[in-house]
């Protein structure tokens, strides 16, 4: 991979591990079957809908692709059962090219020249238009929070819900809040205490560097900072020192294929830790190929996010996406939140069968989602409007560990892993 692709990757995967780690409030998932309003007459034309994916982008193929290969299984699965009453959903794929020149086309197309009703799992690089799909409207449901559009605009409605006023300015005057969770998962659980945190000498990569060291001393723990050139990192350098310092747990701001040479490093100098601790986009089934030359970095190899874990088939809502998916080479946690995403939007247009599935309607429905979980795929998801962004807050995370020959493993209940945690303010 070039130097340019994977500059875009870090400074992608970067806005991914700041602004994915919400975990939403335990709420009961809200109740929208009761419906007294005016049955409207029965239309059998099929619902469009959108699905706008980075597909080939700067960051290369299949980085963004997840959501959009998840929705397509559960339209699928719909169709093949009848679609929503007796409407066939039928789903328009837009490929923004991974930037905001591409993402205002898809946008123009999706929106304004196809109709859809809504958008569903969007995963832009670059969401330029995400202005526009707001004044249009148009309810975007279930999109991955690369930048900062769900936490400003209305009308779109992000995997992880969002507490901010979303009145056009992002986030509390520009800024954005997470909290400490997945830093007092570590301490509390396998006791912790000095952690490290990897990343390159690029701009990016650096700024989420800092924010992750406040989140860790925030926590009381000992930081180890490791920063490597970009353009020629000596990973063995940084692995030996991880192993001098002693350091418990690993966090980077780094890419997929910088990772791999970090854990290859690792295992060659002997440096063991209780946790490499990586991110919901690198919770994939590829572990085995991507970690192929680090056997014991891998399986020290932990994620954490706002998910049910994709390898848990005890569960029957996972089980189902895995009926429906296992023609896929791979699966991914991404796969499972834009299947996740497909059904909310199923949800709503069910809620709105009686009156005339609508962009109001559908947009009405994702409005009142308080505690919304697909089944129990998610963390419970909450949309608020805050005047002030919260001080503390009580949140919940999925957490899962690699294990040659099981695969990722869950730990504990997701809905009971919860911590009182501090927010933290960053820029986006």
């Amino acid at each position: 991979m070039g130097r340019r692709s994977r500059a875009a990757e870090i400074i992608a995967a970067v806005l991914l591990l700041a602004l994915s780690a919400a975990c939403g409030s335990r709420l009961p998932e809200s109740d929208f079957e009761h419906d007294d309003r005016t049955p409207a007459p029965r239309d059998s034309a099929p619902l469009r809908v959108g699905i706008i994916t980075s597909a080939t982008s700067p960051v290369g193929g299949n980085a963004f692709t997840g959501p959009r290969d998840g929705a397509k299984a559960w339209f699928d699965r719909l169709n093949a059962r009848g679609g929503i009453d007796g409407r066939r959903v039928e789903v328009r794929l837009c490929d923004d090219g991974g930037s905001g020149v591409g993402n205002n086309e898809c946008v123009h197309k999706l929106v304004e020249e196809d109709d859809v009703v809504a958008l569903v799992a969007t995963t832009a690089l670059d969401y330029a238009g995400a202005s526009r799909v707001s004044r249009a409207r148009v309810p975007d449901i279930g999109g991955q929070p690369i930048g900062g559009a769900y936490d400003t605009y209305p009308h779109l409605y992000g995997i992880y819900g969002s507490l901010a006023p979303r009145d056009g300015t992002t986030g509390w005057d520009g800024k954005l809040y997470g909290g400490t969770e997945v830093y007092r998962y570590f301490k509390r659980e396998h006791g912790a205490r000095t952690a490290a945190v990897v990343s390159y000498n690029q701009s990016a990569s650096a700024a989420y560097a800092r924010l992750v060291e406040r989140g860790l001393r925030a926590e009381g723990y000992k930081v180890v900072t490791e920063q490597v050139d970009f353009a020629l990192p000596n990973f063995r350098a940084v692995a030996a020192d991880l192993k001098e310092q002693g350091a418990d747990l690993v966090f980077d701001a780094i890419d997929s294929h910088g990772n791999a040479r970090l854990c290859q490093a690792m295992d060659q100098v002997g440096a063991q830790v209780t946790a490499k601790v990586t991110n919901v986009q690198s919770w994939t089934s590829t572990v085995p190929d991507d970690y192929e030359d680090a056997p014991r970095c891998r399986n020290a190899l932990w994620a954490t996010g706002a998910s049910r874990d994709f390898d848990d088939t005890g569960h029957p809502a996972v089980r189902e996406f895995r009926e429906a998916t296992k023609g896929l080479k791979t699966h991914s946690q991404w796969q499972l939140e834009g299947w996740a995403a497909a059904r909310w939007f199923t949800d709503a247009a069910k809620s709105c069968a009686k009156s005339g599935i609508t962009r109001a309607c559908v947009d009405g429905y994702m409005d009142r989602s308080q505690g919304y979980t697909a089944g129990g795929l998610l963390l419970p998801v909450e949309f608020r409007r805050l005047a002030e962004p919260p001080r503390t807050r009580d949140t919940c995370l999925s957490v899962a560990r690699w294990q040659d020959g099981e695969g990722w493993v869950g730990q504990g209940d997701m809905n009971r892993t919860c911590f009182d945690v501090p927010q933290l303010a960053y820029e986006p």
